[in-house]
């Protein structure tokens, strides 16, 4: 894989929904905060061997939290849904 495509996708985004949303052929990545969707189709095709069908993009805000009694903040970041044709897969530990 090119180093601007490991750049731009920074790894799974794995949680129980996201899970779940992969038996719709729904695949949600955390990306770099400046990738724009082309960049990111171009990524997946690079990476996966497989053409997104459509991408929706979800800048996640920075949190205020409580920590150890003090104030601190959570990182946001960036993510997206690669949304794929009915019958294509990732194959996550095939990958190039």
């Amino acid at each position: 894989m090119n180093t601007a495509e490991s750049q731009i996708i920074l790894g799974r985004h794995e949680t129980e929904k996201a899970i779940a949303a992969e038996a719709q052929s729904v695949y949600t990545f955390r990306v770099a905060p400046t990738a724009s969707k082309t960049e990111i189709a171009k990524a997946v095709l690079k990476s996966y061997q497989v053409k997104p069908r459509q991408l929706r993009i979800v800048n996640i805000p920075r949190k205020k939290v409580i920590y150890r009694g003090h104030s601190a903040w959570k990182s946001g970041y960036k993510k997206v849904m690669v949304y794929l044709k009915a019958g294509d897969k990732i194959d996550f530990k095939t990958k190039k």
